[in-house]
């Protein structure tokens, strides 16, 4: 039996990611199963010698019916990306076996030899190494690393004709900065210049395609995923560059092979339609942790841009999408790693706040010290550079137990400090 697809058209643009979530395309399992079948075939066979040729020269193929190879592209990894498209406000979406895969994938796509990205400052550890190393040493792809707050530097550092990609997080990590992605947007375009937006702090919460970005990357292994337990991550843009990227014969999707594998994507899907739900779960509770926090120790230094003395609240504010609030993650500053890492210490193994762990987006509270963890392979200037202190800890908030218990959890901890 074919299998059969429920077509919804969706407005994209007008809609909260919630809302297009529901009205995206919907594919029926092979027996008309409420849920898709998974599609665990790596090769694809073809009714005749023709429609192989054709399928290689790009004539035919998913829209027809018609696949080749499972690296190139999969139903079920293609319905997954619907989903995520939908999620984002984007034309398509593809994914991969990890948020890095995904963001070294748009790179390569966007920029050549000799190219040039403008790129903030402040980033996952990881981005940052690929940017500073990686493409230098490897594609002399050179970055420029700026203050994202600082419209004028980021406009001067733009070389025209040879910077590629403006790139940046919506929200940074960890100093949870927010960017101004409409005037980002406006700076980078009037100089031909590729928006690519890491979204990763913020799925449901800010929507960059809406907002001017032209590519918007995640690391599903976060807050998509939300349990912990899978690598994964997607690409989110217009078709013509997303198509372009999985072409059989240029594309590095298919000559780098980071695709997903489709079992992951079948069982990641079923995670997206609540996320909604655990997003606002997320944000709510970050946000009384942080209230409370400041009357508790009004000296505490407490990074949020749910506070209304944080430098982007208003911005944030005005660009989220209505009822998500502000972010799941918070900061606060012991200044020296010795206090973060007595205070991390208190909160997993005396009062069982939560746990240090690197990664966000759990269910559970996870603690970090992100100067000599996730940001660790930045040198000392870097890090100062980017506002990273070493006694920055980066809370990813949890919302199991009730909040009573885990207040009294964290006050707890934080009396014995």
């Amino acid at each position: 039996m074919d299998r059969k697809t429920v077509n919804v058209e969706i407005e994209s643009k007008k809609e909260v990611p919630a809302e297009a979530l529901a009205a995206a395309r919907h594919e029926l399992g092979e027996h008309n199963g409420i849920n898709m079948s998974i599609e665990a075939s790596n090769t694809f066979t073809f009714k005749d010698s023709d429609a192989m040729n054709r399928a290689f020269l790009g004539e035919v193929g998913p829209k027809t019916g018609i696949y080749i190879y499972s690296r190139h592209l999969n139903p079920t990894i293609l319905n997954l990306g619907r989903q995520i498209a939908a999620m984002e406000g984007t034309e398509t979406a593809y994914c991969t076996a990890s948020g890095m895969s995904a963001i070294s994938s748009v790179f390569l796509q966007l920029c050549n030899t000799g190219g040039h990205v403008v790129a903030a400052k402040t980033l996952y550890g990881g981005s940052h190494a690929l940017l500073t190393h990686f493409l230098p040493q490897k594609c002399n792809i050179t970055t420029t690393f700026v203050d994202i707050v600082d419209l004028e530097e980021v406009d001067k550092a733009m070389i025209e004709g040879k910077t590629s990609v403006l790139y940046f997080e919506s929200i940074s990590n960890p100093t949870l900065i927010v960017a101004n992605i409409p005037e980002l947007s406006k700076i980078a375009h009037a100089k031909w210049v590729k928006v690519v937006v890491d979204n990763t702090f913020a799925p449901m919460i800010l929507s960059p395609a809406k907002l001017g970005a032209d590519v918007v990357v995640h690391s599903i292994s976060k807050y998509i995923s939300g349990e912990a337990d899978i690598i994964a991550g997607a690409v989110c843009g217009p078709a013509d560059i997303v198509d372009q990227m999985r072409d059989p014969h240029e594309g590095p999707f298919m000559l780098l092979g980071p695709t997903m594998n489709p079992k992951l994507a079948f069982e990641i899907s079923g995670r997206i339609p609540h996320l909604s739900m655990r997003m606002k779960k997320h944000c709510k509770r970050a946000m009384k942790y942080v209230t409370k926090m400041k009357e508790l120790d009004p000296n505490l230094d407490v990074l949020y841009p749910g506070l209304k003395e944080h430098p982007q609240h208003s911005l944030l504010k005005s660009m989220s999408n209505k009822d998500y609030g502000f972010g799941g993650v918070f900061c606060i500053d012991m200044k020296t790693e010795g206090r973060a890492y007595r205070l991390m210490d208190k909160l997993q193994n005396n009062t069982k706040f939560g746990f240090m762990g690197v990664s966000l987006g759990y269910y559970e509270t996870l603690m970090s010290c992100s100067s000599s963890s996730t940001n660790s392979m930045l040198d000392t200037k870097e890090k100062e550079r980017a506002g990273i202190s070493p006694g920055l800890v980066r809370f990813s908030v949890g919302y199991v137990g009730t909040f009573e218990q885990k207040w009294s959890q964290f006050t707890r901890a934080y009396s014995e400090m």
